[in-house]
C-alpha cells in the first residue's frame, strides 16, 4: 500500500471511531455513579475523592488504558445529622437495619466537584476535565433528588509519531489535525433515599464535528452523545450482610444498546465482592476493603466474553478512595451502594 493511501485509510479509521462510543467504559462505575453522573456532586459529608487506571483488553497492543482522578463535596460549613450525608453516631455500623428504618432525607443543599479523565487508544488520546455542581432537593421525608450538571473541555490528540509509514515525510500528513480541543456539556438527574437510587445521566451533549484531517473527503466524524440509565437497591441477608442489585443501560449510537448488570454483596461494610455481566462482552469479579475512615481500595478484573477472548488477557481497573473531612468516620465508600 502506498504510504498515501496508508493515511488515507488511517483517517477513515479514525473517523469511524469518531462516530462510535468515544468516552472511556468502567467496571467499578457503581462505586462511582460520579463518573457518569453529575447530580451526585456533594451526595457525601465528606470530600470523596478517587484515583483510577484501567487496562483494558491486557495483551493487545495499544489497547484502551485510562486513568482518572473524581473529587466532590458538599457546599457550606454546616455537617449534616441523621440524613443522607450522614451516619447515625461515630463507630456505629453503617450497614445497620437500624439506621436504615430511621432514614431521613438530606435537606437541600449544594454540592460540587471535577474531574479529570485520560483515555489513550493506540495513536489517540483525549483528556476530558470538568467541574460539576449539583443541587439536592428534598422531595419527601426519605426521599431527595438531585439534578446535576458538568462543565468543561476535552483535547483529543493524535500523535502521528506513533503512525508507522514507509516516508515518514508524507505530504499527507500536512493535513493533518494533530490537536483539537471541544467544550463539553453533560447533565443529570439522581433519585435516591435510604435503600435505592435511580438516575439519568447524559454526556458530550453538544454537537461538534471530530476530523483529524483538511481532507474534506474524510471529515465525516463527529462527537455523539452518551446516555445512561441507573439503578440499585438495597437488600439486607442479616444485620451484618447486605447484598446490592444494581443496572445500567448506555446508549451510544450507532453502536448497540449496553447492559451491565451487578451484585455487591457486603459484610459490616469494610469488605465487600461483587461481580458485573456485561452483555456480549464480559464477566467481572470486583473486590473492596474499606481501610480505615481515611482508605479505601478496589480492585476489578474481566473476563472476555467477546471474539477479543482470543487475543485478550481480561481488563484490569483498580481505584484508590480517599474520604477527606470525615468528620463521622464513616468506613462506608459511597454510603450504601
Amino acid at each position: 500500500m502506498k504510504p498515501y493511501h496508508f493515511i488515507l485509510v488511517t483517517f477513515m479509521l479514525l473517523a469511524s471511531i469518531a462516530t462510535a462510543q468515544q468516552r472511556p467504559q468502567y467496571t467499578q462505575y457503581v462505586f462511582n455513579n460520579y463518573l457518569l453522573n453529575p447530580a451526585l456532586s456533594g451526595i457525601e459529608n465528606y470530600a470523596d475523592v478517587k484515583m483510577g487506571y484501567r487496562k483494558q483488553w491486557a495483551g493487545i497492543t495499544n489497547a484502551p488504558k485510562t486513568s482518572f482522578i473524581t473529587a466532590n463535596w458538599n457546599l457550606g460549613s454546616d455537617y449534616l445529622w441523621r440524613n443522607a450525608l450522614s451516619l447515625p453516631e461515630k463507630g456505629d455500623d453503617p450497614m445497620s437495619k437500624n439506621y436504615m428504618q430511621n432514614y431521613t432525607a438530606s435537606p437541600a443543599h449544594h454540592g460540587m466537584g471535577v474531574t479529570a479523565v485520560l483515555d489513550k487508544t493506540g495513536p489517540i488520546s483525549r483528556l476530558d476535565a470538568n467541574v460539576t455542581y449539583a443541587y439536592h432537593l428534598q422531595l419527601a421525608n426519605t426521599l431527595n433528588l438531585s439534578v446535576g450538571a458538568a462543565v468543561g473541555l476535552t483535547n483529543i490528540a493524535l500523535d502521528v509519531n506513533a503512525l508507522l509509514l514507509e516516508n515518514a515525510s508524507d505530504p499527507a500528513l500536512s493535513n493533518t489535525i494533530v490537536n483539537q480541543v471541544k467544550p463539553d456539556l453533560g447533565l443529570g438527574l439522581w433519585l435516591y433515599g435510604a435503600r435505592f437510587f435511580a438516575g439519568v445521566a447524559a454526556q458530550q451533549i453538544i454537537p461538534q464535528k471530530l476530523s483529524f484531517t483538511n481532507d474534506p473527503s474524510y471529515n465525516s466524524g463527529k462527537e455523539v452523545a452518551h446516555y445512561f440509565i441507573t439503578a440499585g437497591y438495597k437488600l439486607f441477608i442479616d444485620d451484618e450482610i447486605a447484598a446490592i442489585p444494581s443496572v445500567m443501560v448506555k446508549s451510544v449510537r450507532p453502536t448497540p444498546v449496553s447492559v451491565d448488570m451487578n451484585l455487591k454483596v457486603s459484610f459490616r461494610d469494610r469488605l465487600w465482592v461483587g461481580g458485573s455481566y456485561r452483555r456480549n462482552d464480559s464477566y467481572s469479579a470486583l473486590v473492596g476493603f474499606n481501610m480505615s475512615k481515611l482508605i479505601n481500595l478496589t480492585y476489578s478484573y474481566d473476563f472476555t466474553t467477546s471474539d477479543l477472548n482470543k487475543v485478550s488477557n481480561g481488563t484490569h481497573e483498580i481505584v484508590l478512595g480517599l474520604q477527606l473531612n470525615n468528620i463521622y468516620e464513616v468506613l462506608s465508600t459511597t454510603r450504601m451502594w
